[in-house]
């Protein structure tokens, strides 16, 4: 299987497990999603909290 690095949108830093982050992404039409990871990484945008805090600010 390939294998998903998840990095920030903005200052492109890899996102760790259990660390707190914001997606912007569309909801999904389609319903029984199972890959929700895959399916982030490529139909979403990471934000990590740190970058999140700094544009909500």
């Amino acid at each position: 299987m390939f294998k998903i690095n998840p990095q920030c949108s903005y200052c492109e830093k890899e996102i760790k497990g259990n660390e707190v982050v914001f997606v912007k992404m569309r909801y999904p039409e389609r319903k029984g999603m199972t890959e929700i990871k895959a399916f982030i990484q490529y139909e979403g945008q990471l934000i990590c909290e740190e970058c999140f805090n700094k544009k909500s600010s």
